[in-house]
């Protein structure tokens, strides 16, 4: 499968998930709000186990650059909030970083 689309939809649920909670305890949404949040922790969790690497820790390093990026469009399009001029310079700074963990060689 390919490692985009896994970290994208990783962080898709990983947003989607911590936003249940965060609607249950900042929004006061009902407490049901947590089912379909942990449902799809559940499959952030298992999406990131399918990325090409040989090690947990360098797959779940890159995939933070994949996170801030999706979290600032989530900012955008869910929240209503355009993200800044730093905003969007820290996450190309963070894509940059997880480019050269992602494809770097290893020998």
């Amino acid at each position: 499968m390919n490692t985009a689309f896994v970290y994208v939809g990783a962080a898709v649920a990983e947003i989607a998930g911590c936003f249940a909670f965060w609607a249950w305890l900042r929004l006061g949404k009902t407490i049901w709000w947590l089912l379909p949040g942990v449902l799809s922790l559940v499959v952030f969790a298992y999406l990131l186990t399918l990325v090409e690497t040989n090690a947990a820790g360098r797959a779940y390093a890159a995939y933070g650059g994949i996170y801030i990026v999706a979290s600032l469009f989530w900012l955008w399009g869910i929240e209503s909030v355009r993200p800044d001029r730093w905003d969007v310079a820290g996450a190309s700074i963070c894509l940059i970083g997880a480019a050269v963990i992602l494809l770097g060689p290893r020998g």
